[in-house]
């Protein structure tokens, strides 16, 4: 098994090399699953935000306008920078800063923020509780740790299935958890689910391994993964023009807006 502090080197040597396909990713810039974080969460204009993760910086920019402050935040520098580049100097927003944090050990006092974000990411994460737990620390009491990330099916051989099929198209990939195990964080960090759905996004299967780096070999070998799939994670996924140019499948993400105390 990786060990934790070399699954965050990985993560953050990956992320520096690809860090400029995520900032124009159509997946994570322009995903109605933006607005939908932005509706369920229903920002008020004075609180402070948090971004942990924030990547190529989407949520913090959909967030920034709705709030007084945004801090985005990510433990690859070289991320954090171009997220920047692309919010202040792209965009012309002037109300988000940006501080390197591991989402496992958020450098920024308890009881600090009204809201924390996190987009498409705890799935990097060595130890999702602790980065949950880490939330209910940093926000003020009521206030809304808002999460978004991949989901598993639940039955145990396709959710295997599913996270080995991630890992192979990006190894810094740690794992995802179903409905059942996101609920049980929670309620262990003291955060009170109000709220949780699915989210489906159908991915262009090719610019999503392309977006990791992956050559012809490897893409070669998540065709032949899928092709070979047991039938209910096949139907999680629900390949589509599989091993063609236009081959797309389904990426299932949980949304859940928590509440501490």
């Amino acid at each position: 098994m990786t060990e934790p502090q070399d699954s965050k080197s990985l993560s953050q040597a990956r992320y520096s090399r690809f860090a400029d396909g995520y900032v124009t990713s159509e997946t994570h810039a322009r995903g109605a699953d933006l607005d939908r974080l932005l509706a369920i969460v229903a920002p008020q204009p004075h609180w402070r935000a948090l971004d942990v993760a924030t990547g190529g910086g989407h949520t913090a920019l959909k967030f920034a306008p709705a709030v007084a402050h945004v801090i985005a935040s990510d433990l690859t520098p070289r991320m954090l920078e171009k997220a920047r580049r692309f919010i202040v100097e792209q965009k012309g927003i002037g109300n988000v800063s940006f501080e390197p944090a591991d989402a496992e050990d958020l450098p920024f006092e308890d009881d600090r923020f009204d809201l924390v974000t996190c987009r498409i990411a705890p799935h990097h994460f060595p130890d999702a509780q602790r980065f949950v737990q880490e939330c209910a620390r940093v926000l003020k009491p009521g206030g809304l740790l808002m999460l978004q990330d991949q989901v598993l099916p639940p039955e145990p051989a396709a959710a295997r299935f599913v996270d080995a099929f991630e890992r192979l198209r990006d190894p810094s990939h740690n794992r995802a958890y179903n409905d059942d195990e996101w609920m049980a964080m929670f309620k262990r960090a003291g955060i009170s689910v109000e709220h949780s759905e699915h989210y489906l996004k159908r991915h262009d299967f090719l610019d999503w391994a392309r977006r990791q780096g992956n050559d012809e070999a490897r893409i070669a070998q998540l065709v032949k993964m899928m092709n070979d799939a047991p039938p209910k994670a096949r139907a999680w996924m629900d390949p589509q023009d599989w091993g063609g140019e236009n081959a797309t499948f389904l990426n299932r993400h949980i949304l859940i807006r928590g509440r501490v105390g």
